[in-house]
């Protein structure tokens, strides 16, 4: 395997906490023997423009220091580079939600242990999804999902699964809903009022919600899950059970499992990738699973 370790360093993420790992992170990797480089994000688009330009300079090892969104980023550059069956890429959890990390068994708050899975741990080639022109590594949401990013925007004091819960009851009572059409697999789903969609590559999201706990990253398939619009009190009653892991059972969550996802919606919606604010350019979306398309180093026996 190509020893050659390039690092992405988001000093940003995590509300500037990112910028305390670049030291730690560049020492545990140099003393194992391997050729690092590193970069530091100035801007949106820097994440996957430094992975780029390290995959075309021949390192087989981009690092991703940061959350979900630097993840995803990154990943996005292996998957365009035509060298995503030979390049791997290493998660050191530092931003805000890292849910991604908590799926592949990737410990937080551990620099060492995460550099020890980087420089000797296994490889997992995991599915992703792929939406419009970019691809999602965790998840893709829909409705109150979103609406709970944007209101996370405006709160500085909070971080992690305390800032999304803190933002969810915010936005319990206030936010609309939204009309959409779907389909699984070529099956109609039918025209429902939703509160909320989730379609789930891995396990988690929100911080450390277990949003969709059977969730396989090598079954190429995407796990959705939607849940109706819904009175106050249903509302409170779903939310309660997405924090206990119960919330398949509830009567206004509906689950399917599915290769090929279509939604057709009144108006380009927007929506969330891997905690990435997105704009829709049309009012159909076709969400897809992309098998076996990514390597990542995890822990060894995972």
């Amino acid at each position: 395997m190509n020893d050659r370790i390039f690092v992405v360093f988001n000093p940003h993420a995590g509300k500037g906490r990112g910028a305390q790992f670049v030291t730690p992170v560049l020492e545990e990797l140099s003393a194992g023997g391997c050729e690092v480089e590193h970069g530091l994000t100035q801007g949106p688009g820097d994440e996957a423009r430094l992975a780029r330009e390290a995959l075309e300079q021949g390192f087989g090892r981009i690092v991703a220091v940061g959350g979900d969104g630097t993840w995803s980023n990154v990943g996005n550059a292996i998957l365009g580079s035509g060298r995503a069956g030979e390049a791997e890429l290493g998660l050191v959890p530092g931003g805000t939600g890292c849910d991604l990390a908590k799926s592949l068994g990737i410990p937080s708050r551990d620099i060492h242990g995460c550099c020890r899975i980087i420089l000797d741990g296994a490889t997992r080639t995991i599915d992703v999804g792929r939406i419009e022109d970019k691809h999602f590594l965790n998840i893709a949401g829909f409705g109150y999902d979103v609406a709970v990013l944007e209101d996370s925007w405006s709160v500085g004091y909070l971080e992690g699964s305390l800032l999304y819960l803190y933002c969810a009851l915010r936005q319990l009572g206030s936010y609309r809903g939204f009309a959409v059409e779907g389909e699984a697999d070529g099956q109609p789903l039918g025209r429902h009022e939703m509160l909320m969609v989730i379609v789930a590559n891995a396990r988690i999201f929100g911080g450390g919600f277990k949003v969709a706990p059977w969730a396989d990253l090598e079954d190429d398939r995407l796990d959705t899950l939607s849940f109706a619009n819904m009175g106050f009190g249903g509302r409170v009653s779903a939310l309660v059970r997405l924090l206990l892991g119960t919330h398949a059972a509830h009567p206004q969550v509906s689950r399917v499992a599915a290769k090929r996802l279509v939604y057709r919606f009144d108006a380009p919606p927007t929506y969330e990738t891997d905690g990435e604010w997105n704009q829709a350019r049309g009012k159909e979306l076709v969400i897809e699973s992309v098998p076996r398309a990514l390597r990542v180093r995890v822990p060894r026996g995972d």
